[in-house]
């Protein structure tokens, strides 16, 4: 019973810290996790772009696909905490002991970690698609860009987002790290109430338990939204080759009975 009455207490008392902590947590996350997706969708479409016949075009897509692999491997082979130290205190030193905005550098960190990750999960969506769908569009005149652009990346976005709904989750708890460094998210605010109160369990479960909630939440929310985005199982063929004005319309349900 003491235990409950110290988490409530807490609660109670420190609801200004927790909710401030909570929303640099999300805020970090979100803007995180937005700008790792283009950075992401950016060097997936760099690296899945067609052979140049010019010369020079080909050895610059060359290097830059080096550049781009050799960042991709180092930040999914180091741990966002490392990742955070270096380039925080990496600032400072070239900058004369002058740091980064914490806030801003959290962002910065969790941005470029999430696009090492997501160019790979980008990679894959664009390799996915159809074969035929690009060699199509190449066919009606459509330089690279403009088949990413039109015809590949709206597939693409569709065929990953489960994967970027799990990377935003994964970004909610990750900020959490984020507290080397100084930035004042949630996992920050409960060492700072443990110091205050000395009532580690106690703190230490409500913010676990706000985890929880945060992850929760976002996942049941994501799950809606990609369901939003397949779209109803019935649909309407509008043109018959007897009858151009003619509508077929087809529900799930007949589908399956029609294969059984």
């Amino acid at each position: 019973m003491e235990f409950f009455n110290e988490v409530w207490d807490i609660v109670v008392r420190y609801h200004k810290q927790l909710l401030s902590g909570l929303g640099y947590t999300m805020l970090i996350a979100l803007v995180g996790t937005v700008i790792g997706l283009i950075i992401g969708l950016l060097t997936g479409v760099i690296r899945t772009a067609p052979k140049s016949r010019n010369g020079v075009l080909r050895v610059l897509h060359k290097i830059i696909n080096g550049i781009l692999a050799v960042y991709i491997e180092v930040f999914r082979g180091t741990p966002m905490m490392v990742q955070s130290m270096v380039i925080f205190w990496g600032y400072a030193f070239m900058n004369g002991g002058k740091t980064l905005p914490l806030v801003p550098a959290g962002i910065f960190i969790v941005s470029i970690n999430t696009g090492a990750y997501m160019s790979e999960i980008v990679r894959g969506g664009i390799i996915s698609v159809e074969k035929g769908q690009t060699e199509g569009a190449y066919a009606v005149g459509m330089t690279h860009a403009q088949t990413m652009l039109y015809v590949i990346t709206p597939q693409v976005m569709r065929n990953i987002l489960p994967s970027v709904s799990n990377e935003f989750v994964i970004n909610i708890k990750d900020t959490s790290v984020l507290n080397v460094i100084g930035v004042m998210e949630l996992y920050y605010m409960a060492g700072v109430i443990t110091r205050m109160t000395l009532k580690n369990f106690a703190t230490y479960t409500v913010i676990c338990v706000i985890y929880f909630i945060m992850t929760f939440a976002v996942t049941r929310l994501l799950r809606v939204a990609e369901k939003k985005l397949e779209g109803s199982s019935s649909y309407t063929i509008c043109g018959w080759q007897s009858d151009p004005d003619a509508e077929i319309h087809i529900k799930e349900e007949e589908c399956h009975g029609q294969h059984n």
